[in-house]
Protein backbone atom coordinates (compact mmCIF):
# COMPACT_ATOMS: atom_id res chain seq x y z
CA UNK A 1 0.00 0.00 0.00
CA UNK A 2 1.55 3.11 -1.34
CA UNK A 3 2.04 5.91 1.71
CA UNK A 4 -0.44 9.13 1.31
CA UNK A 5 1.14 11.89 0.26
CA UNK A 6 0.21 15.35 0.61
CA UNK A 7 2.14 18.31 -1.13
CA UNK A 8 2.68 21.21 0.64
CA UNK A 9 0.57 24.50 0.05
CA UNK A 10 2.18 26.81 -1.97
CA UNK A 11 2.06 30.23 -0.39
CA UNK A 12 0.33 32.69 -2.93
CA UNK A 13 2.69 35.24 -5.05
CA UNK A 14 0.83 38.62 -3.33
CA UNK A 15 2.26 37.11 0.09
CA UNK A 16 5.49 36.33 -0.70
CA UNK A 17 6.02 39.45 -2.25
CA UNK A 18 5.01 41.45 1.10
CA UNK A 19 7.22 39.29 3.11
CA UNK A 20 9.50 39.99 1.22
CA UNK A 21 8.99 43.69 1.12
CA UNK A 22 8.57 43.40 5.07
CA UNK A 23 11.90 42.05 5.52
CA UNK A 24 13.72 44.59 3.50
CA UNK A 25 11.87 47.16 5.22
CA UNK A 26 12.74 46.26 8.29
CA UNK A 27 16.40 45.26 6.98
CA UNK A 28 17.06 48.71 5.03
CA UNK A 29 13.97 51.24 6.26
CA UNK A 30 15.75 53.13 9.18
CA UNK A 31 18.53 53.36 6.98
CA UNK A 32 16.17 55.06 4.06
CA UNK A 33 14.70 57.21 6.93
CA UNK A 34 18.28 58.53 8.22
CA UNK A 35 18.98 59.22 5.04
CA UNK A 36 15.98 60.61 2.73
CA UNK A 37 16.36 64.55 4.49
CA UNK A 38 20.16 64.63 3.05
CA UNK A 39 20.03 62.46 0.04
CA UNK A 40 16.88 64.97 -1.02
CA UNK A 41 19.37 68.27 -0.50
CA UNK A 42 22.69 66.59 -2.20
CA UNK A 43 20.62 66.31 -5.32
CA UNK A 44 18.56 69.26 -5.19
CA UNK A 45 22.28 70.66 -4.71
CA UNK A 46 23.71 69.14 -7.50
CA UNK A 47 21.14 69.71 -9.73
CA UNK A 48 21.25 73.34 -8.88
CA UNK A 49 17.74 73.49 -8.05
CA UNK A 50 16.08 77.06 -6.74
CA UNK A 51 13.70 75.00 -5.22
CA UNK A 52 12.10 71.94 -3.99
CA UNK A 53 8.75 70.76 -2.43
CA UNK A 54 9.58 73.68 0.91
CA UNK A 55 13.55 72.54 0.65
CA UNK A 56 16.14 75.72 -0.42
CA UNK A 57 19.13 74.84 -2.38
CA UNK A 58 21.96 76.05 -3.33
CA UNK A 59 21.84 79.99 -4.17
CA UNK A 60 24.22 81.81 -7.04
CA UNK A 61 27.20 81.77 -4.80
CA UNK A 62 27.07 77.97 -3.77
CA UNK A 63 27.85 75.11 -5.63
CA UNK A 64 27.95 71.23 -5.40
CA UNK A 65 27.51 69.64 -2.66
CA UNK A 66 29.39 72.57 -0.27
CA UNK A 67 26.23 73.58 1.67
CA UNK A 68 25.27 70.40 2.30
CA UNK A 69 29.21 69.27 3.66
CA UNK A 70 29.10 72.96 5.66
CA UNK A 71 25.26 71.89 7.39
CA UNK A 72 26.88 68.24 8.05
CA UNK A 73 30.03 69.93 9.44
CA UNK A 74 27.94 72.46 11.25
CA UNK A 75 25.92 69.24 12.54
CA UNK A 76 28.23 67.17 14.12
CA UNK A 77 29.88 70.47 15.86
CA UNK A 78 26.46 71.30 17.94
CA UNK A 79 25.82 67.44 18.32
CA UNK A 80 28.60 66.58 20.27
CA UNK A 81 27.48 69.23 23.12
CA UNK A 82 23.65 67.49 23.05
CA UNK A 83 26.10 64.11 22.96
CA UNK A 84 27.84 65.10 26.06
CA UNK A 85 24.68 66.24 27.85
CA UNK A 86 22.79 63.45 26.69
CA UNK A 87 24.88 60.63 28.41
CA UNK A 88 23.90 61.93 31.32
CA UNK A 89 20.24 61.28 30.62
CA UNK A 90 21.35 57.74 29.51
CA UNK A 91 23.96 56.76 32.07
CA UNK A 92 20.90 57.40 35.21
CA UNK A 93 18.18 55.61 33.20
CA UNK A 94 20.53 52.72 32.57
CA UNK A 95 21.24 52.73 36.53
CA UNK A 96 18.07 53.59 38.52
CA UNK A 97 15.39 54.05 35.28
CA UNK A 98 14.88 57.47 36.35
CA UNK A 99 14.67 60.34 33.83
CA UNK A 100 16.18 63.03 35.35
CA UNK A 101 14.52 66.25 34.12
CA UNK A 102 16.86 68.60 36.17
CA UNK A 103 19.89 67.35 33.85
CA UNK A 104 19.83 70.15 31.69
CA UNK A 105 19.73 72.82 33.99
CA UNK A 106 22.38 71.34 36.01
CA UNK A 107 24.03 71.68 32.38
CA UNK A 108 23.08 75.64 32.35
CA UNK A 109 24.57 76.06 36.08
CA UNK A 110 27.69 75.06 34.52
CA UNK A 111 27.35 77.45 31.64
CA UNK A 112 26.62 80.03 34.40
CA UNK A 113 29.41 78.55 36.75
CA UNK A 114 32.51 78.60 33.38
CA UNK A 115 31.58 82.17 32.60
CA UNK A 116 31.54 83.61 36.04
CA UNK A 117 34.87 82.29 36.26
CA UNK A 118 36.58 83.87 33.12
CA UNK A 119 37.38 87.00 35.49
CA UNK A 120 38.76 84.64 38.19
CA UNK A 121 41.04 83.31 35.52
CA UNK A 122 42.11 86.79 33.85
CA UNK A 123 40.25 85.60 30.59
CA UNK A 124 39.75 87.72 28.06
CA UNK A 125 39.60 88.34 24.73
CA UNK A 126 43.39 88.42 23.34
CA UNK A 127 44.89 86.57 25.54
CA UNK A 128 48.34 84.78 24.73
CA UNK A 129 47.05 81.17 23.69
CA UNK A 130 49.02 79.48 26.05
CA UNK A 131 47.55 81.43 29.12
CA UNK A 132 44.25 81.32 27.43
CA UNK A 133 44.43 77.37 27.35
CA UNK A 134 45.72 76.67 30.65
CA UNK A 135 43.08 78.74 31.96
CA UNK A 136 40.36 77.68 30.13
CA UNK A 137 41.26 73.56 31.09
CA UNK A 138 40.98 75.24 34.52
CA UNK A 139 37.70 76.52 34.33
CA UNK A 140 36.58 73.38 32.62
CA UNK A 141 37.94 71.34 35.69
CA UNK A 142 35.77 73.90 38.52
CA UNK A 143 32.59 74.27 36.03
CA UNK A 144 32.51 70.33 35.58
CA UNK A 145 33.69 69.67 39.61
CA UNK A 146 30.62 72.26 40.49
CA UNK A 147 27.98 70.60 38.22
CA UNK A 148 29.02 67.20 39.19
CA UNK A 149 28.73 68.02 42.83
CA UNK A 150 25.49 69.42 41.55
CA UNK A 151 24.76 66.68 40.40
CA UNK A 152 25.42 64.07 43.71
CA UNK A 153 23.71 66.79 45.67
CA UNK A 154 20.41 66.46 44.08
CA UNK A 155 20.43 62.58 44.39
CA UNK A 156 21.22 62.79 47.77
CA UNK A 157 18.57 64.83 48.55
CA UNK A 158 15.82 64.02 46.03
CA UNK A 159 15.96 60.84 44.72
CA UNK A 160 17.44 58.50 47.37
CA UNK A 161 14.98 58.82 49.85
CA UNK A 162 11.96 58.26 47.04
CA UNK A 163 13.89 55.15 45.51
CA UNK A 164 11.50 52.70 46.68
CA UNK A 165 8.24 55.04 46.02
CA UNK A 166 5.86 54.79 42.89
CA UNK A 167 7.87 55.84 39.78
CA UNK A 168 6.10 59.20 39.51
CA UNK A 169 7.57 60.24 42.83
CA UNK A 170 10.83 60.77 41.39
CA UNK A 171 9.81 61.92 38.35
CA UNK A 172 8.00 64.70 39.61
CA UNK A 173 10.75 65.86 41.85
CA UNK A 174 13.35 65.86 38.97
CA UNK A 175 10.63 68.42 37.47
CA UNK A 176 11.01 70.43 40.32
CA UNK A 177 14.36 70.73 40.61
CA UNK A 178 14.55 72.11 37.17
CA UNK A 179 12.44 75.18 37.86
CA UNK A 180 14.38 75.49 41.23
CA UNK A 181 17.59 75.60 39.40
CA UNK A 182 15.85 77.43 36.46
CA UNK A 183 15.28 80.43 39.09
CA UNK A 184 18.44 80.22 40.59
CA UNK A 185 19.89 80.80 36.63
CA UNK A 186 17.77 84.17 36.89
CA UNK A 187 18.68 85.18 40.17
CA UNK A 188 21.94 84.88 38.99
CA UNK A 189 22.51 86.42 35.74
CA UNK A 190 18.91 87.65 35.19
CA UNK A 191 15.80 86.52 32.95
CA UNK A 192 17.62 87.98 29.53
CA UNK A 193 20.27 86.60 27.38
CA UNK A 194 23.73 87.20 28.36
CA UNK A 195 26.43 87.76 25.68
CA UNK A 196 29.61 85.26 26.69
CA UNK A 197 32.97 86.68 25.97
CA UNK A 198 34.04 85.53 22.80
CA UNK A 199 37.65 83.99 24.23
CA UNK A 200 38.20 81.76 20.95
CA UNK A 201 36.97 83.95 18.30
CA UNK A 202 34.49 81.01 17.86
CA UNK A 203 33.63 82.01 14.05
CA UNK A 204 36.82 82.87 13.03
CA UNK A 205 38.21 80.43 9.77
CA UNK A 206 40.76 78.41 10.21
CA UNK A 207 41.03 76.73 6.36
CA UNK A 208 38.84 75.50 3.48
CA UNK A 209 38.30 72.49 2.54
CA UNK A 210 36.01 71.47 -0.67
CA UNK A 211 34.48 74.88 0.05
CA UNK A 212 33.70 73.97 3.61
CA UNK A 213 34.97 76.37 6.43
CA UNK A 214 35.99 74.99 9.55
CA UNK A 215 35.64 77.91 12.52
CA UNK A 216 37.71 77.70 15.57
CA UNK A 217 34.45 76.91 17.44
CA UNK A 218 34.22 73.58 15.54
CA UNK A 219 37.75 72.29 15.96
CA UNK A 220 36.66 73.16 20.05
CA UNK A 221 33.14 71.57 20.20
CA UNK A 222 35.54 68.34 18.54
CA UNK A 223 38.41 68.13 20.26
CA UNK A 224 37.12 68.96 23.33
CA UNK A 225 34.01 66.48 23.89
CA UNK A 226 35.87 63.45 22.26
CA UNK A 227 38.53 62.66 24.56
CA UNK A 228 35.74 63.22 26.83
CA UNK A 229 33.49 60.28 25.50
CA UNK A 230 36.21 58.37 24.83
CA UNK A 231 37.52 58.92 28.64
CA UNK A 232 33.76 58.07 29.86
CA UNK A 233 33.29 55.04 27.75
CA UNK A 234 37.01 53.22 28.77
CA UNK A 235 36.12 54.37 32.52
CA UNK A 236 32.51 52.45 32.20
CA UNK A 237 33.84 49.03 30.61
CA UNK A 238 37.21 48.73 31.98
CA UNK A 239 37.19 50.57 35.60
CA UNK A 240 36.33 48.94 38.88
CA UNK A 241 33.49 51.58 39.55
CA UNK A 242 32.58 50.95 35.70
CA UNK A 243 32.05 47.03 36.11
CA UNK A 244 30.26 47.94 39.26
CA UNK A 245 27.87 50.39 37.31
CA UNK A 246 27.04 47.96 34.66
CA UNK A 247 26.78 45.09 37.47
CA UNK A 248 24.13 47.62 39.39
CA UNK A 249 22.36 48.10 35.73
CA UNK A 250 21.87 44.32 35.39
CA UNK A 251 20.69 43.83 38.76
CA UNK A 252 21.06 45.73 41.47
CA UNK A 253 20.23 43.45 44.31
CA UNK A 254 22.66 40.72 42.68
CA UNK A 255 25.03 42.80 42.86
CA UNK A 256 24.84 43.84 46.53
CA UNK A 257 25.16 40.46 47.42
CA UNK A 258 28.50 40.13 45.68
CA UNK A 259 30.02 42.93 47.77
CA UNK A 260 28.65 46.08 45.25
CA UNK A 261 28.01 49.01 47.28
CA UNK A 262 24.66 50.54 45.21
CA UNK A 263 23.95 54.23 47.23
CA UNK A 264 27.73 54.72 46.22
CA UNK A 265 27.51 53.74 42.84
CA UNK A 266 24.41 55.65 41.92
CA UNK A 267 25.91 58.65 43.51
CA UNK A 268 28.97 58.03 41.03
CA UNK A 269 26.89 57.66 38.40
CA UNK A 270 25.01 61.00 38.79
CA UNK A 271 28.78 62.59 39.41
CA UNK A 272 29.61 61.22 35.87
CA UNK A 273 26.70 62.60 34.30
CA UNK A 274 27.54 66.33 36.21
CA UNK A 275 31.02 66.12 34.96
CA UNK A 276 29.70 65.69 31.16
CA UNK A 277 27.27 68.65 31.77
CA UNK A 278 29.62 70.73 33.08
CA UNK A 279 32.08 70.27 30.18
CA UNK A 280 29.08 70.54 28.09
CA UNK A 281 28.56 73.94 29.50
CA UNK A 282 31.60 75.37 29.33
CA UNK A 283 31.87 74.40 25.44
CA UNK A 284 28.46 75.82 24.80
CA UNK A 285 29.32 79.22 26.04
CA UNK A 286 32.45 79.19 24.10
CA UNK A 287 30.71 77.67 21.03
CA UNK A 288 27.50 80.05 21.46
CA UNK A 289 28.86 83.05 23.06
CA UNK A 290 25.29 83.69 24.36
CA UNK A 291 23.61 82.12 27.58
CA UNK A 292 20.34 82.42 29.13
CA UNK A 293 18.36 80.26 32.28
CA UNK A 294 16.05 78.65 29.73
CA UNK A 295 19.42 76.82 27.62
CA UNK A 296 18.91 74.29 29.87
CA UNK A 297 15.56 73.37 29.36
CA UNK A 298 16.12 73.25 25.34
CA UNK A 299 19.13 71.26 25.58
CA UNK A 300 17.88 68.95 27.54
CA UNK A 301 14.90 68.17 25.84
CA UNK A 302 17.44 67.85 22.39
CA UNK A 303 19.31 65.56 24.53
CA UNK A 304 16.59 63.10 25.74
CA UNK A 305 15.78 62.96 22.82
CA UNK A 306 18.56 62.07 21.34
CA UNK A 307 19.20 59.53 24.16
CA UNK A 308 15.91 57.63 22.98
CA UNK A 309 16.69 57.99 19.64
CA UNK A 310 19.98 56.24 19.82
CA UNK A 311 18.58 53.96 22.59
CA UNK A 312 18.38 55.21 26.19
CA UNK A 313 20.97 53.46 28.14
CA UNK A 314 23.40 52.91 25.56
CA UNK A 315 26.44 55.10 25.89
CA UNK A 316 27.03 54.87 22.25
CA UNK A 317 23.99 55.56 20.94
CA UNK A 318 23.57 58.86 23.03
CA UNK A 319 26.78 60.11 21.11
CA UNK A 320 24.68 58.65 17.87
CA UNK A 321 21.54 60.33 18.35
CA UNK A 322 23.24 63.63 19.40
CA UNK A 323 25.25 63.95 16.28
CA UNK A 324 21.90 62.84 14.15
CA UNK A 325 20.15 65.59 15.92
CA UNK A 326 22.65 68.12 15.26
CA UNK A 327 22.43 67.42 12.37
CA UNK A 328 18.89 67.27 11.50
CA UNK A 329 18.92 70.90 13.24
CA UNK A 330 21.27 72.20 10.98
CA UNK A 331 19.90 71.36 7.29
CA UNK A 332 16.48 72.09 8.75
CA UNK A 333 17.67 75.74 10.06
CA UNK A 334 19.38 76.24 7.02
CA UNK A 335 17.14 75.07 4.37
CA UNK A 336 13.34 74.25 6.02
CA UNK A 337 13.60 77.22 8.19
CA UNK A 338 14.43 77.66 12.03
CA UNK A 339 10.60 77.07 13.23
CA UNK A 340 10.03 73.63 11.80
CA UNK A 341 13.22 72.39 12.99
CA UNK A 342 11.59 70.74 16.39
CA UNK A 343 8.63 69.36 14.00
CA UNK A 344 11.26 68.06 11.37
CA UNK A 345 13.77 66.68 14.60
CA UNK A 346 10.56 64.68 16.23
CA UNK A 347 9.45 63.80 13.32
CA UNK A 348 12.79 61.59 12.54
CA UNK A 349 12.23 60.66 16.27
CA UNK A 350 8.50 58.82 15.84
CA UNK A 351 9.89 57.39 12.45
CA UNK A 352 12.90 55.50 14.40
CA UNK A 353 10.68 54.54 17.03
CA UNK A 354 8.42 53.01 14.36
CA UNK A 355 11.13 51.09 12.52
CA UNK A 356 13.11 50.29 16.30
CA UNK A 357 11.15 50.60 19.17
CA UNK A 358 13.90 50.57 21.21
CA UNK A 359 16.03 52.92 19.92
CA UNK A 360 18.74 52.33 16.65
CA UNK A 361 21.41 51.20 19.20
CA UNK A 362 18.73 49.16 21.30
CA UNK A 363 18.11 50.10 25.05
CA UNK A 364 20.58 48.10 27.27
CA UNK A 365 19.00 48.49 30.76
CA UNK A 366 17.32 45.60 32.49
CA UNK A 367 13.85 45.50 33.04
CA UNK A 368 11.61 47.65 35.04
CA UNK A 369 9.92 46.08 38.03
Amino acid sequence: MEAATTAAPRTPLGRRAIERARVWIDRYGLIVVLLVLPVVCAIGDLSDADKFAFVEFNGPDENGLSRLASNLKDGVSNGAIWALIALGYTLVYGIIQLINFAHGDVFMIGSFAAVGLYGTFGLATGNPVIGLAAGLLAVLVVAMITCGVLNVMIERVGYRPLRSAPKLAPLITAVGFSFILQNVGILWLGPQQIAAPDLIESQKALFTLGGVTVTQGDVLAIAATAPLLMLLGWFVTQSRMGKAMRATSQDPEAARLMGVNVDTTISFTFLLGGLMAGAAGLIYALYQTTIWFFQGFNAGLIAFTAAVMGGIGSLQGAVLGGVIIGCIQQISDNRIGGEWTPAVVFAYLVLIMVFKPQGLLGEQVREAG
